[in-house]
């Protein structure tokens, strides 16, 4: 019991500050009274310890994360729009990407970075630590098209029927067309943020399968604002000799955002329904709805927004199954053909289960 007792003492500890943060009055009575801490205040510290506790048994019996979605100590979690985490007096949460809201009927939940109460129907904010106070059950509801979060205590979540783009990102990551970032969180796959332009030719690349030849080339990468000896001199100087992009004038601009249009442009040229001659795109997501690579709806969506990485993975991710012309293969078939991805890891890449727009 004394094992059991010290290893779950931060969870104790935790629940108490939860209630005594609920307890700590407001700008007009800032203290709480000697009487409230020694009396309702030490019976509700009690009861929620002795919650915690249960909680966190199961937890260790099951390796540290329990089927009820007990969580010892922070973990991390990719949602997606509309997805719910549910938590409870004690349980802690913590926004890394994305947006979200919290709403509950009474109590608190405490935001323990600034030190306020975020009301119901509040957004999170980035990277502040919210605690659920006493007699209190929220929902906190990821309203972008992906979020990360980080999370602690008896929580649990409510899957979505939205579009699930993190596991598109996933499984194009088991196919080698995906690798995310330096990001420390949420896969490094930073879906959450606009595409630069860089990062748009090296994945146009990756579905050309021609990765292995953009990182073999050795010319000199013709734009002033690429660093030269770089991979991404390589991948930019590779698609200037090749007629894929032409920059603008002595720049590539590598760090500038790129939009629907001009990405739905390069996987048009991947599957050769246009050419880099093709300067005019202002129609590219109806000629990609030609083509069978949008569908009415995607195209909507694609005009709505700003054009994030979930949505330049969403729109790779479906390209994979397009006709390429005049071959009578898919894009998948062909990588496969270039020796991209198997189909071992086609088949066993993580399933995607959603409809399309």
């Amino acid at each position: 019991m004394r094992k059991k007792t010290l290893v779950l003492l931060p969870l104790c500890l935790l629940a108490a500050a939860v209630v005594w943060a609920s307890a700590a009055g407001n700008a007009a009575d800032p203290l709480a009274s000697l009487s409230y801490l020694n009396g309702a205040f030490t019976s509700k510290v009690e009861a929620a310890v002795d919650a915690r506790l249960d909680k966190a048994a199961l937890s260790q019996e099951n390796g540290g994360e329990s089927a009820a979605g007990t969580a010892v100590s922070w973990t991390e979690r990719r949602v997606k729009k509309d997805d719910i985490l549910q938590a409870s007096t004690g349980d802690g949460v913590l926004l890394l990407a994305g947006s979200g809201q919290v709403s509950y009927s009474s109590g608190a939940v405490v935001d323990v970075t600034s030190g306020t109460v975020l009301p119901s129907g509040g957004n999170l904010a980035l990277r502040h630590r919210y605690l659920v106070a006493e007699d209190t059950t929220a929902n906190f509801v990821f309203t972008s098209k992906t979020a990360v979060v980080d999370w602690q205590g008896g929580c649990a979540f409510l899957d979505s029927t939205s579009t699930d783009y993190n596991a598109m990102a996933a499984a194009l990551k088991a196919m080698h067309l995906f690798y995310g970032s330096a990001t420390g969180y949420g896969q490094g796959f930073d879906l959450e943020v606009v595409p630069t332009r860089l990062q748009a030719l090296i994945m146009f690349i990756r579905v050309l399968g021609e990765e292995s030849e953009a990182l073999a080339w050795n010319g000199i990468c013709p734009f002033t604002d690429v660093q030269p000896g770089t991979n991404g001199a390589k991948y930019v100087g590779y698609a200037y000799e090749k007629g894929y992009t032409n920059g603008y004038g002595a720049e590539f601009r590598p760090s500038n955002p790129v939009n629907a249009r001009q990405y739905t442009e390069f996987l048009l040229r991947a599957l050769g329904y246009s050419s880099s001659a093709n300067t005019d795109l202002s129609s590219a997501l109806e000629r990609a709805q030609s083509a069978g690579l949008l569908t009415e709806g995607e195209a909507a969506m694609l005009r709505q927004g700003p054009f994030l990485r979930a949505d330049l993975v969403y729109v790779s991710y479906y390209a994979l199954e397009v006709p390429v012309s005049g071959t009578g293969l898919t894009l998948s078939q062909r990588l496969m053909d270039k020796g991209v991805f198997t189909q071992f890891e086609r088949d066993s890449a993580p399933p995607v289960l959603n409809w399309r727009l």
